[in-house]
Protein backbone atom coordinates (compact mmCIF):
# COMPACT_ATOMS: atom_id res chain seq x y z
CA UNK A 1 0.00 0.00 0.00
CA UNK A 2 1.31 3.42 -0.91
CA UNK A 3 1.03 6.14 1.70
CA UNK A 4 0.43 9.75 0.79
CA UNK A 5 1.24 12.43 3.35
CA UNK A 6 -1.38 15.18 3.43
CA UNK A 7 -2.84 17.81 5.74
CA UNK A 8 -6.45 18.94 6.07
CA UNK A 9 -6.80 22.73 5.87
CA UNK A 10 -10.18 24.47 5.74
CA UNK A 11 -11.87 21.17 4.95
CA UNK A 12 -9.59 20.46 1.98
CA UNK A 13 -6.95 17.76 1.74
CA UNK A 14 -3.61 19.24 0.69
CA UNK A 15 -0.79 16.88 -0.25
CA UNK A 16 2.78 17.79 0.64
CA UNK A 17 4.26 16.58 -2.65
CA UNK A 18 2.86 16.44 -6.18
CA UNK A 19 1.10 13.18 -7.02
CA UNK A 20 1.84 11.26 -10.17
CA UNK A 21 -1.79 10.22 -10.71
CA UNK A 22 -3.98 10.78 -13.75
CA UNK A 23 -6.70 13.40 -13.47
CA UNK A 24 -9.97 11.91 -12.30
CA UNK A 25 -8.32 9.24 -10.13
CA UNK A 26 -10.64 8.48 -7.22
CA UNK A 27 -8.97 7.94 -3.85
CA UNK A 28 -10.59 6.44 -0.77
CA UNK A 29 -9.09 7.87 2.39
CA UNK A 30 -10.07 6.16 5.64
CA UNK A 31 -10.34 8.48 8.61
CA UNK A 32 -7.80 7.75 11.35
CA UNK A 33 -10.40 6.31 13.74
CA UNK A 34 -11.93 4.16 10.99
CA UNK A 35 -8.54 2.91 9.85
CA UNK A 36 -7.47 1.94 13.36
CA UNK A 37 -10.81 0.27 14.08
CA UNK A 38 -10.78 -1.67 10.81
CA UNK A 39 -7.22 -2.87 11.46
CA UNK A 40 -7.98 -3.82 15.07
CA UNK A 41 -11.04 -5.83 14.05
CA UNK A 42 -9.07 -8.03 11.68
CA UNK A 43 -7.15 -11.05 12.95
CA UNK A 44 -3.41 -11.04 12.36
CA UNK A 45 -2.21 -12.81 9.25
CA UNK A 46 0.31 -15.65 9.61
CA UNK A 47 2.95 -13.29 8.19
CA UNK A 48 2.15 -10.62 10.81
CA UNK A 49 2.31 -13.20 13.58
CA UNK A 50 5.68 -14.38 12.28
CA UNK A 51 6.98 -10.79 12.21
CA UNK A 52 5.84 -10.15 15.79
CA UNK A 53 7.41 -13.38 17.05
CA UNK A 54 10.67 -12.61 15.23
CA UNK A 55 10.75 -9.12 16.77
CA UNK A 56 10.16 -10.61 20.21
CA UNK A 57 13.02 -13.07 19.70
CA UNK A 58 15.35 -10.15 18.85
CA UNK A 59 14.57 -8.28 22.07
CA UNK A 60 17.27 -8.19 24.69
CA UNK A 61 16.19 -9.34 28.16
CA UNK A 62 15.73 -6.60 30.74
CA UNK A 63 18.66 -6.57 33.13
CA UNK A 64 18.78 -4.32 36.17
CA UNK A 65 21.50 -3.66 38.66
CA UNK A 66 20.69 -4.31 42.31
CA UNK A 67 20.36 -0.55 42.87
CA UNK A 68 17.96 -0.16 39.91
CA UNK A 69 15.88 -3.10 41.11
CA UNK A 70 15.71 -1.70 44.65
CA UNK A 71 14.66 1.73 43.33
CA UNK A 72 11.99 0.14 41.12
CA UNK A 73 10.61 -1.93 44.01
CA UNK A 74 10.57 1.15 46.27
CA UNK A 75 8.66 3.11 43.62
CA UNK A 76 6.14 0.27 43.21
CA UNK A 77 5.57 0.14 47.01
CA UNK A 78 5.13 3.93 47.20
CA UNK A 79 2.63 3.92 44.32
CA UNK A 80 0.68 1.04 45.85
CA UNK A 81 0.47 2.80 49.21
CA UNK A 82 -0.61 6.04 47.51
CA UNK A 83 -3.34 4.22 45.59
CA UNK A 84 -4.56 2.45 48.73
CA UNK A 85 -4.67 5.76 50.62
CA UNK A 86 -6.84 7.37 47.90
CA UNK A 87 -9.08 4.35 47.30
CA UNK A 88 -11.98 5.39 49.51
CA UNK A 89 -11.91 8.96 48.17
CA UNK A 90 -12.24 7.66 44.62
CA UNK A 91 -14.89 5.14 45.67
CA UNK A 92 -17.00 7.91 47.18
CA UNK A 93 -16.73 9.98 44.00
CA UNK A 94 -17.89 7.02 41.96
CA UNK A 95 -20.73 6.29 44.35
CA UNK A 96 -21.84 9.91 44.05
CA UNK A 97 -21.89 9.63 40.28
CA UNK A 98 -24.28 6.67 40.41
CA UNK A 99 -26.69 8.08 42.98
Amino acid sequence: MTTIKAVVRNGQIEVDEPLDLPDGTVLQIPLPDDAAKAKDDEPMSPEEIQQVLAAMDRMEPLRMTDAELAAWEADRRARRESEKARFFEHAEKLRGMWE
